[in-house]
């Protein structure tokens, strides 16, 4: 428990090396724990036996365990029509120290990234809901989104980026039940089979996705476009109905995919996972485990100080718990208690500074309904010009 602890704590406080977590053990000690009379190479042979599944344990029970405190918090409201909203993400790793080999070769070049994490994160809990971590920096993402999707309740609603973008990755979507937005990919061939509204740019459409007979999809999708500023924007959905998500809605929620953004940018810059603290493969994934529980804690923690403060969660600033999250608990304080009481006097809770979404509000009464009888499904075919390694299924 304190070898595990202790790399906790490493994390938390920022340190950047094994030997920080065998100075914390053998010199200070851990909680009610007493120093331990080890030696340096005695943690570095330790960790190199464990393995990263104690730490994936632990996230796993850190995880269910935040489920039940932050269950009042719950922003159930985003998205109401869906069973969970989630987006879905990958980043490859930054590299190791280049002393891991002398080559300069390609090959070499390439063994010192330590692969990447993909992930799926549940919007309204503000949690990652699963992680992967592939060894392989250079594997396509959509290989392995399968195993992201695993277990996830049929009818939620999933965010992704143009890296998924795929007629049959959003028809296998459909076909599990899942309701999905995606940005529109500029130059993907269109069929329109119904225009819903129309006024200038501003379009609501009912399309086909691929106008060719080798590269089609098999259900048809709703297409949205508006001028925002000086940009189109352009998404679609396999939500056909406007009365159960608008295209304000759509703008907005696909808007909500930079909060896996911003979960990422806590792991990699403000817990310090830019800065390896070993070369040993082993090593770097028990960092990065490590520094995964802490970001699950302090991202559970940040939607339950939102709530309890009576603010919005962006509100709440995540790099300054991360900072002081430690001091207050160094001090003994309770730090939810300490953010919502100092929260507003120091600047941790302030007015969030994200893009707000400007997109159209339309009077349904407007719209044109589809006529009836009108065929919303045909016999797909699938080029699979950007995944021709994927199997056939992906």
């Amino acid at each position: 428990m304190c070898l595990w602890s202790g790399l906790l704590v490493c994390v938390l406080r920022g340190f950047s090396s094994q030997l920080a977590l065998w100075r914390l053990l053998a010199t200070e000690g851990i909680w009610q724990h007493p120093r331990v009379p080890i030696s340096d190479s005695a943690i570095y042979a330790r960790l190199a036996g464990a393995g990263s599944e104690p730490l994936e344990r632990l996230f796993a029970s850190i995880t269910a365990l935040l489920a039940q405190r932050l269950s009042p918090w719950v922003a159930t409201t985003v998205a109401g029509f869906a069973q969970e909203v989630v987006a879905i993400d990958g980043t490859t790793l930054d590299p190791l120290a280049r002393r891991l080999t002398d080559s300069t070769d390609a090959a070499a070049s390439k063994a010192v990234l330590p692969g990447k994490l993909l992930g799926l994160f549940d919007v309204r809990r503000q949690q990652w809901r699963r992680l992967l971590h592939r060894p392989n920096a250079d594997e396509n993402d959509k290989l392995v989104v399968r195993e992201l999707l695993d277990g996830l309740p049929k009818g939620s609603l999933v965010l992704a980026d143009l890296g998924f973008f795929g007629f049959q990755w959003f028809d296998d979507l459909t076909d599990a039940d899942h309701w999905w937005i995606s940005r529109f990919r500029a130059k993907t061939s269109l069929r329109l089979i119904h225009t819903l509204y129309e006024d200038g740019d501003t379009l609501d459409q009912i399309v086909w996705l691929g106008a060719y007979r080798a590269d089609r999809a098999k259900y048809a999708v709703r297409r949205v476009q508006f001028r925002q500023g000086g940009s189109l924007r352009s998404f679609l959905t396999n939500v056909l109905d406007p009365a159960v998500l608008s295209m304000h809605d759509i703008a907005v929620l696909y808007a909500r995919r930079w909060d896996i953004e911003m979960a990422i940018q806590l792991v990699k810059e403000h817990l310090g996972l830019r800065l390896w603290w070993s070369n040993n493969l082993v090593v770097v994934a028990q960092q990065l485990w490590a520094t995964l529980i802490i970001a699950q804690i302090l991202m559970g923690l940040r939607l339950e100080i939102a709530g309890r403060a009576e603010v919005d969660i962006f509100d709440v600033s995540l790099p300054l718990l991360a900072q002081y999250l430690p001091r207050y608990a160094a001090r003994g304080e309770d730090p939810v208690a300490a953010f919502v009481r100092d929260g507003r006097l120091v600047g941790f809770i302030r007015p969030s500074r994200r893009i707000a979404i400007q997109a159209p509000i339309l009077d349904l009464t407007l719209f044109r309904s589809l006529p009836p009888g009108v065929s919303l499904q045909q016999v797909p075919r699938y080029a699979n010009r950007r995944c021709e390694s994927a199997p056939a299924d992906i």
